[in-house]
């Protein structure tokens, strides 16, 4: 019984989650249910603007036209192409696992729009007489719903790579499935030291907490790691790995036809659209106005349906980097790109959240009253920390290409797959054999000739 009269206390001094910022007291089931059904139309749009936008942005990169055929400058282009999807065939195939196969692309297009729930679009509005947030939900651990929801949505990629019954859809869907876990970690500890700022995982909370300073400031080290992770996560060029053409064709959907494929192509935006509002609302204030404009009429431009216009013109921006670094970029190699999670930004991460963590420690008074002396120290420490660490790993680089110098002449075909020369080197030509020449038989060795007995020697014996 001791145990147990002590437990109490020791649950106590645990630290408690701070409830959400936003209030929901006024917000009847039904009205719930028509801010989903609403928030489930503006992704909608999105998504379709977004595709016709893509083509007509990289068209114009490449000096090309882009849809402009179907509907003013091919706006109506995107709607033709979904119904041609929704009347093609469903094919599946012979091989395939039906229920499996027909299970995966729903999983992965309607779980994408869940993390969207819990992201909050605006300020507080009065809607049919009643005052509500402009967002679903929300909750004290609603960074893990988001994160949970882009887990689940592995298990899309990889039982539709299965189910296909094909070795290509099978590789794609092993490489996607890796790719989004091992970006998922980095993506979750870069969100880490936002939660430290805020003291809180809840959204609305977390947007309050911007009000003075948007957190991609001083946590921009995890913007960065952040922004990498949303392409990486998200299959996007230059991480669209699971779909190499030359090396998967069409990567775990290249057995998939019709809406099959159509839930799939859905599921990639919405998720671009998730990755995107998740950043506006750690990083640069979610709904709220950019600062010059929120000193306007005593914040008459920052609050109410005005968040929805600041946080849509957010997103669209990270949209336009989607779209640059699509007509911009090559696809980087799997291995290459798996190296990078692994071996640099997961460390680099991890040392980040830990210099945040003293930071925090330092301006909250934990580690000395002078907190602005702390805050230095801590600071210069990590600062010294980092330089040190960069600077070990140019000598490390320097050391690494003195003992193994580049060779001057290669042959690109030596290990059988044609491999690009590196700068400085210089391509071997392949020697010309006539046609219809056959090479010479292999000599054999002197040894051999001289050891072996001639057949006369054998009749003298």
């Amino acid at each position: 019984m001791s145990a147990l009269t002590a437990l109490p206390p020791v649950l106590s001094a645990l630290p408690v989650l701070d409830q959400p910022v936003a209030d929901f007291s006024d917000t009847p089931l039904w009205l719930s249910f028509i801010k989903a059904l609403l928030l489930f139309v503006y992704l909608m749009l999105q998504v379709v603007v977004v595709i016709w936008f893509e083509r007509r942005l990289i068209g114009l990169m490449q000096h090309r036209l882009g849809p402009n055929r179907f509907g003013p400058l091919g706006m109506a282009q995107t709607i033709a192409d979904g119904f041609k999807l929704v009347w093609k065939e469903t094919i599946i195939p012979k091989q395939a696992d039906t229920f499996t196969y027909l299970l995966a692309p729903i999983l992965a297009g309607s779980v994408a729009f869940i993390g969207f729930a819990i992201i909050p679009i605006g300020g507080t509005v009065t809607v049919f007489g009643h005052t509500t947030p402009l967002q679903v939900t929300d909750s004290p651990v609603a960074i893990l719903i988001v994160l949970a929801a882009a887990g689940v949505a592995a298990y899309g990629f990889i039982l539709a790579g299965w189910s296909s019954g094909s070795t290509y859809p099978l590789l794609g869907g092993l490489r996607s499935t890796a790719q989004v876990i091992s970006y998922e970690i980095a993506m979750g500890l870069s969100l880490l030291a936002v939660v430290l700022y805020a003291g809180s995982m809840s959204t609305s909370t977390i947007v309050a907490a911007q009000g003075g300073m948007w957190f991609i400031i001083p946590a921009f080290f995890s913007f960065l790691v952040y922004v990498v992770c949303m392409v990486g996560e998200t299959n996007r060029l230059p991480f669209d790995l699971a779909e190499g053409e030359g090396e998967l064709v069409g990567g775990y959907h290249t057995e998939y036809a019709g809406m099959g494929f159509g839930m799939f192509f859905l599921g990639e935006y919405v998720n671009m659209f998730t990755v995107a509002g998740l950043a506006s609302t750690m990083f640069l204030g979610g709904w709220q106005a950019p600062p010059g404009i929120a000193a306007i009429g005593d914040g008459m431009l920052n609050g109410g349906w005005w968040g929805l216009l600041w946080f849509t013109i957010k997103i669209w921006l990270f949209m336009f980097f989607y779209v640059w670094l699509r007509g911009t970029l090559p696809r980087t190699r799997y291995d290459q790109f798996m190296r990078f999670g692994w071996k640099f930004l997961i460390p680099a991460t991890l040392v980040w959240v830990l210099a945040v963590a003293f930071i925090r420690a330092a301006q909250l008074s934990f580690l000395g009253e002078n907190a602005l002396l702390a805050t230095g120290i801590v600071v210069a420490v990590v600062a010294v920390i980092a330089l040190g660490a960069a600077y070990a790993w140019d000598l490390r680089r320097e050391r690494q290409a003195e003992r193994e110098p580049v060779a001057e002449e290669i042959d690109p075909f030596a290990g059988g797959f044609p491999v690009p020369p590196m700068p400085g080197q210089r391509l071997r030509e392949p020697s010309r054999t006539p046609v219809g020449a056959r090479s010479a038989p292999a000599e054999a060795p002197s040894s051999a000739l001289t050891d072996a007995p001639s057949p006369q020697e054998d009749d003298r014996g």
